[in-house]
């Protein structure tokens, strides 16, 4: 299981970008298309709060879309989800 997901659908250059950033911070994700699955999406946007694409989660929190997670990687932030979500996930395992 990916520790990091990131929603998206095609045609999304903000989607993209957050790809982009991910890989060149060496971040792995699983990308999971949100593109004709309206009952995932639906899900997504409420357990988010947010109606856009990309939405990005780092383990079960939400960090929003794009915009969000580039102030996070620039804030150091992001850093501190993942090793927070993975000291978690070892724990649990």
């Amino acid at each position: 299981m990916a520790l990091i997901k990131v929603y998206t659908s095609r045609f999304c250059g903000y989607c993209s970008a957050a790809k982009q950033l991910l890989g060149s911070r060496g971040y792995d994700y699983e990308e999971i298309s949100l593109q004709g699955n309206a009952d995932l999406t639906r899900e997504i946007m409420e357990k988010s709060g947010q109606r856009t694409v990309p939405q990005i989660f780092v383990g079960e929190q939400s960090i929003g879309g794009y915009r969000e997670l580039l102030a996070a990687a620039i804030s150091g932030e992001l850093d501190a989800l993942v090793r927070d979500a993975l000291d978690s996930a070892t724990t649990t395992e």
